[in-house]
């Protein structure tokens, strides 16, 4: 594998090809896998790495398994061992481990969080995850069942 075939390359809109193109290959590749929905290619290309980017990866690979505790152990490692400077990796991170929390109905991950973590990726420009982690936050208010909360969460990202 490694090599990304001519159909997977002209999926990629252009701005993801620059993003993967500034990243380590072995990371993009693994975040290509998984935007493929192949979390077993990623695992192969990051299960040695103890790097903060490789410890995410593997924690949303694993989350893409069903093994959701050993995701949501990685993704706090990795959120932590990124570092302060770091923000968009952190903010990732937390957004990851509350989409996991939605997935296992375990409504304590706090709100606030994801919120932050919404508001740092829109502030860092990574629009696309902001979204995800405000349209999280809408899933996670229709499952409490405030419905009137879900309808006018507050701005969404880019509008």
């Amino acid at each position: 594998m490694g090599q990304t075939s001519g159909r997977e390359t002209a999926l990629l809109r252009r701005d993801e090809r620059r993003y993967f193109a500034a990243m380590d290959p072995g990371i993009a590749a693994a975040a290509r896998a998984l935007s493929a929905g192949d979390p077993l290619g990623a695992l192969q290309r990051v299960a040695l790495r103890e790097d903060p980017p490789a410890l995410a990866l593997r924690g949303i690979a694993m989350a893409q398994l069903g093994a959701y505790d050993r995701a949501r152990k990685l993704l706090r490692r990795a959120a932590r061992a990124f570092g302060p400077r770091e923000r968009v990796g952190r903010a990732r991170c937390q957004v990851a481990e509350a989409e996991i929390a939605l997935a296992t109905r375990d409504l304590r991950f706090p709100a606030h969080t994801l919120d932050a973590a919404a508001r740092s990726l829109e502030a860092l420009g990574d629009h696309a995850n902001a979204l995800l982690a405000r349209l999280v936050g809408v899933r996670r208010l229709l499952l409490q069942g405030q419905l009137d909360e879900a309808e006018a969460p507050g701005p969404l990202p880019g509008g």
